[in-house]
């Protein structure tokens, strides 16, 4: 039996809508689709795949041409996972880092397990999302997901880092956990706004949100975590002109449904 072929309980085992409302896609001219090839960050995105769409529209983001940076945290939340993962699947020029969600999902598909912190804290979404079974290719991007990605000299990670350590001498712990890097850039940004963390020209990280209408930049430290996951939205930005592309309120893209209940 293949993996694909393997299916877990849900408790609401119902038909998936896979097919997004018009009234929920972005309109663009012929003019606004033509551009050369770029490099996109997104921030923790729950499975908001309606939210997804919205932001690979809004920034004409091409899935030949194009890079996307996923700061991971793509699972648990919102009840498209699946589609999520199948959206991003479409990408050839996909970066994928494995957020702690993450790390709780692949756990489950490898092993049928689910713990109930883990479905408390979204998990719940993501086993009903993949009612028919899990693809091989889903677990695959999981599996081969990176702990963080150097682009030039910039950095991207889903959770944190240890300023004054070597990246190398850092685990999966830091990588997918932390919220200390991001609470001292907050700290020393009020201070100075020149401040610098650390040797990197930028850092990119999700996991701890910010509830403002776009991404926020703290000394050299973009938060792009904007809390799709639950009342927020879910931005993307370009990495070379910081142009921040940012969907509806996730919550009025699946009314009568609840995102994460607890942080």
């Amino acid at each position: 039996m293949t993996r694909a072929e393997r299916s877990y309980p849900s408790t609401n085992p119902g038909k998936r809508q896979t097919l997004l409302p018009r009234k929920w896609l972005v309109t663009l001219t012929l003019s606004d689709q033509t551009h050369m090839p770029q490099t996109f960050v997104i921030g923790d995105i729950h499975g908001s795949y309606r939210a997804l769409l919205q932001c690979l529209q809004l920034s004409r983001f091409d899935h030949k041409q194009d890079t996307l940076i996923c700061l991971g945290d793509v699972a648990d939340g919102w009840p498209e996972t699946r589609q999520a993962f199948d959206e991003l699947l479409k990408i050839d020029n996909l970066v994928y880092l494995l957020g702690n969600h993450d790390f709780w999902a692949l756990e489950w598909m490898e092993s049928g397990f689910a713990h109930s912190t883990w479905l408390e804290q979204g998990g719940q979404a993501t086993v009903n999302s993949y009612s028919d079974g899990i693809p091989d290719s889903h677990f695959d991007l999981l599996k081969k997901a990176k702990p963080f990605h150097v682009r030039y000299n910039e950095l991207f990670v889903h959770a944190g880092i240890h300023p004054n350590k070597p990246l190398e001498s850092q685990g999966l712990n830091t990588f997918l956990w932390d919220r200390s890097f991001a609470e001292q850039a907050r700290h020393y940004h009020a201070q100075d706004e020149n401040y610098r963390l650390t040797s990197f020209d930028s850092v990119f990280v999700g996991h701890t949100p910010v509830f403002t209408p776009q991404p926020k930049q703290y000394c050299e430290v973009w938060m792009m975590d904007t809390g799709a996951g639950w009342s927020g939205r879910l931005s993307m930005m370009n990495v070379e002109t910081r142009e921040s592309f940012v969907s509806e309120p996730v919550m009025n893209l699946y009314p009568g449904i609840q995102g994460r209940k607890k942080f």
